[in-house]
């Protein structure tokens, strides 16, 4: 599987995740997304997982379910960011299935720069701006 993403994460189907029908439940894919994100946010600041007052938030989640997924088996997940707003960042996710060497699911979300001391939202910080920038290129921000 060739791969060009901001983030690349490689995760086991466990047991425990599978539901009645036998397959691994719809959560899970969305906690296989969210994981992603969470690196992604670790490769912008070098491997921490620190903010200030500014943080991102989950605005919006959606997850097209493509091909069961079953134990056992391995997901690649990638994420990478598709649009980059003033105040937001559109990214898309795909999980790949290795045993079954195709993609099972694509999510796309929008995260926002969210100020956690005044409750409200805010530009993206510059540093954020900057790593995807820095990876994809300008063209990435939202022409207007």
């Amino acid at each position: 599987m060739k791969n060009n993403s901001y983030v690349t994460l490689e995760l086991p189907v466990q047991w425990g995740v599978m539901d009645a029908a036998q397959h691994v439940n719809n959560t899970i894919y969305l906690r296989w997304i969210e994981s992603a994100r969470i690196k992604m946010f670790q490769k912008m600041q070098e491997d921490k997982l620190k903010f200030g007052k500014i943080i991102p938030i989950l605005a919006w989640q959606d997850c097209k379910y493509i091909y069961p997924v079953t134990f056992p088996d391995q997901m690649v997940i990638t994420l990478d960011v598709i649009e980059l707003m003033k105040d937001r960042i559109l990214c898309e996710g795909k999980i790949h299935s290795k045993k079954h060497e195709r993609i099972v699911a694509i999510s796309k979300t929008l995260l926002m720069a969210f100020n956690r001391e005044e409750s409200k939202k805010e530009p993206l910080p510059e540093a954020w701006q900057k790593s995807f920038t820095d990876f994809y290129g300008s063209s990435l921000f939202e022409q207007s």
